[in-house]
């Protein structure tokens, strides 16, 4: 989508934010029941799948669903997040992954009939952070910034303000899939949406700050 601005004797094209082309993207671990229709994806989270390294339960899974672009350098994305959570560890979310042992994935994830702000970073092994929302609420933003070599998350329950809950090292420089995951580890599944999925370029800071340097 393009808006057009006129300044003095000058028209100007200017690229504004949109959503990323759903259609567009990959699947990993595509699940049996999904669509998108108007920019939003709507999928039957596929039971018994989940992701999670070594650390603390002993066991490595890799197989929820994962619907993905690739990008390069630093980037911000952000999506908004709704589903029926039912069972133990249901989860909705963003994920930056560079490989099966560096990931992150940041969202809404059910535990003990209480939503939560979760955060799993896994660097050959997982941690796992959560906030405690204390109530349900109808949905929830997430967004992952990746700046140099680390990657800021944030959430919002009302897209305009963002609080920052976790800061992760990441290795910059690397070519990373970025999208929108889910998993289901104890129950049977449940329904859930993806809106106003974007992905926004950032300009590289350490080239930003090498120009800044060397001005004529």
């Amino acid at each position: 989508m393009k808006k057009i601005l006129f300044g003095i004797g000058v028209l100007l094209a200017v690229n504004t934010v949109s959503a990323q082309k759903l259609e567009k993207l990959q699947w990993f671990n595509e699940p049996e029941k999904w669509e998108v229709k108007n920019n939003s994806l709507s999928m039957f989270v596929t039971p018994k799948t989940d992701y999670w390294r070594i650390s603390h339960y002993g066991f490595t899974v890799d197989d929820g669903p994962f619907y993905y672009g690739t990008y390069g350098g630093e980037f911000e994305a952000k999506v908004k997040l709704t589903a029926d959570y039912k069972a133990r560890f249901d989860q909705t979310g963003l994920m930056v992954r560079i490989d099966e042992k560096h990931w992150i994935k940041a969202g809404v994830e059910f535990v003990d009939g209480n939503m939560n702000i979760s955060a799993v970073v896994t660097n050959t092994k997982s941690d796992w952070s959560v906030i405690s929302l204390g109530k349900k609420v109808p949905f929830v933003w997430v967004k992952a910034v990746r700046r140099l070599d680390a990657v800021e998350l944030f959430y919002s329950l009302d897209d305009r303000t963002y609080t920052m809950y976790r800061n992760a090292p990441f290795d910059d420089n690397t070519p990373v899939q970025v999208g929108v995951m889910a998993a289901c580890p104890d129950g049977n599944g449940f329904n859930a949406q993806f809106d106003n999925f974007t992905v926004t370029h950032l300009p590289d800071q350490r080239r930003l700050q090498w120009l800044d340097a060397h001005k004529d």
